[in-house]
């Protein structure tokens, strides 16, 4: 038995549904052109009708008789007039179509006085920029026509610009960084300050357009984001700038919004992190953020070189190796971190000798996350000891090699405290809370395409993944749910995300905070649990006694881990 072909509609069904979809607009149009005649009159017969029902209910009841009489007479005479009726319909008809039409007010065709105002001062503020004595024909000059100068616009209800396109001089340098920073900080104070503004160059048709930008979402908290394997969510961007969008399922009611996602592991081109900002601009709650959004896939080791606790709810979690709050923790656990780089190395090495696939102890991710590294470093410096982002060199050059990602958060005043190969490995760059342009351009490697504002909110900020856009970035809401300010919705969304917590070997247990006892009793329906701390053996050796490339692989002891302290 012959099989017969599908319909047609269902091989294609998305074009001719579009076919069809056009074909009914393009009808539906035709037919009110035609029919506005008649839609007009009927508009105007129900209103006609519905001012005399008015009239009728407002008129008492002893006059209702004698005006019933009046109405009477009057169609009685009508009636009896030549061509009565039909002057009467022709009347009626008239006054429908008066009553009937459409009495919107006409949206104004151009800019109204305080708008003119605004772009002629727009424009005389352009005139020093664009404008030269040798143009003989030259589009700015003082007392000048803007008609020319700014082919379309747009407003706002405040009356502020919201989008205007500017033409310039073909002899305007452009391509100068230099030069385009003074035309758009002129823009973004003469437009109305308060607001981000997006500037998009057109170099070949000597035209800027700048866009006034809605602000960024704040209300996200954390979640499962929907993502492969090596995809970290650093946070959510604007809609024109990436062509991806995540959807989002913590909240009131699910929406998409683009995010901007980190790829990492051994084919990526930026494998390592640096976050920069001020004391509470939300370089801490990136971390957690990206700890939270990887340990379902890999292992986190946790430095805190501001030792405010910020990461006590990990500690003693599936997948987390430690969480050093000391000199000495942080020194054992870099020290371990190298190894384990170096010997996942050998270990990787000699299998594809071998022709064997890797180990899976090798292929499973290994984050090492560092808050404010330098604090050890001041210390490390005061006690006569070695820097202890010395340590980090052997992860930060070989570590994609290796599945071993580095993250580093520090503040800008400790910027200069940085190692060289921090800063050269970290590629991947974050800049979160209020900075100048030109400490924006000097950590991001570029300027970005808007003007940043003077007050942000936490989390609020800009990321380049290594020579890409400068993209604008609001980190999803991920704080400390054991602090007191938290809100109980944040708290509840990332309690939800830790993963239980693991008895260490040798059994060691630490009593939990009162406050942290009372948190984590609200997420476990009131069950009290205890903190539990594990102090595997770890590798003392200093920092200069790495073994060599070709120590075999079972001169680095394999279940050697960092403490947690």
């Amino acid at each position: 038995m012959a099989r017969r072909p599908l319909p047609r509609i269902l091989s294609n069904g998305s074009a001719q549904l579009a076919r069809s979809r056009e074909l009914a607009r393009t009808a539906a149009d035709s037919a009110t052109d035609v029919l506005h005649p008649l839609i007009t009159v009927s508009r105007g017969l129900r209103r006609l009708a519905a001012a005399g029902r008015s009239r009728w209910a407002e008129t008492p009841k002893d006059r209702r008789g004698p005006l019933l009489f009046l109405a009477a007479s009057v169609i009685l005479v009508v009636a009896l007039v030549p061509y009565g009726p039909l002057l009467a319909v022709v009347t009626l008809m008239a006054a429908a179509a008066w009553q009937g039409r459409d009495r919107t007010p006409a949206a104004p065709e151009g800019p109204d006085e305080s708008q003119i105002q605004r772009l002629q001062a727009l424009y005389e503020a352009l005139v020093p920029y664009f404008a030269t004595a040798e143009d003989p024909s030259p589009l700015y000059v003082h007392g000048g026509e803007w008609e020319k100068a700014f082919p379309s616009y747009e407003f706002d209800a405040s009356g502020r610009v919201h989008q205007l396109e500017i033409r310039y001089p073909a002899y305007f340098p452009d391509s100068e960084p230099r030069a385009r920073a003074r035309v758009e900080h002129l823009l973004s104070s003469k437009a109305g300050r308060g607001r981000e503004y997006h500037f998009a160059w057109d170099e070949e048709g000597n035209a800027v357009t700048v866009t006034v930008l809605v602000p960024l979402p704040t209300d996200i908290a954390a979640q499962r984001f929907v993502t492969a394997p090596g995809e970290t969510v650093l946070g959510f961007t604007d809609p024109f700038q990436v062509q991806r969008t995540l959807p989002l399922t913590h909240g009131e009611e699910p929406r998409d919004v683009p995010p901007v996602v980190w790829r990492t592991g051994a084919r990526s081109t930026e494998p390592h992190l640096l976050a920069v900002g001020h004391p509470g601009s939300g370089t801490s709650t990136l971390l957690r953020s990206i700890a939270l959004q990887t340990l379902p896939h890999g292992d986190i080791l946790v430095v805190d070189g501001g030792g405010t606790g910020e990461y006590a709810c990990l500690t003693g979690r599936d997948g987390v190796l430690g969480v050093e709050v000391g000199l000495s923790g942080a020194v054992a656990a870099l020290e371990w971190a190298a190894h384990e780089t170096e010997r996942r190395l050998i270990a990787m090495n000699h299998a594809r000798q071998a022709g064997d696939p890797a180990p899976a102890d090798t292929r499973r991710p290994l984050w090492i996350l560092l808050d404010r590294p330098t604090a050890f470093s001041h210390l490390a410096a005061t006690d006569g000891r070695p820097d202890p982002q010395a340590l980090l060199q052997v992860p930060l050059r070989h570590g994609r090699a290796a599945q071993v990602t580095v993250v580093v958060a520090e503040q800008f005043d400790s910027l200069d405290a940085l190692t060289d190969p921090v800063r050269q490995h970290t590629r991947a760059r974050v800049v979160l809370g209020a900075a100048p342009l030109d400490l924006l351009e000097s950590v991001l490697g570029s300027r970005p395409h808007t003007t940043p504002v003077d007050h942000v909110p936490p989390g609020r900020g800009y990321a380049r993944l290594g020579t890409g856009p400068v993209h604008r970035l609001q980190v999803p809401a991920t704080p400390d749910p054991y602090d007191d300010a938290t809100s109980e919705a944040h708290r509840q969304a990332v309690l939800e995300l830790l993963p239980p917590r693991s008895t260490p070997a040798d059994g060691e247990h630490l009593p939990v905070p009162a406050e942290a006892a009372a948190a984590e009793a609200r997420s476990d329906g009131g069950t009290a649990v205890t903190l539990t701390k594990a102090v595997p053996q770890a590798q003392s050796a200093p920092a200069d006694a790495l073994p060599p490339a070709d120590v075999p692989s079972d001169a680095v002891p394999a279940d050697a881990a960092p403490r947690t302290g």
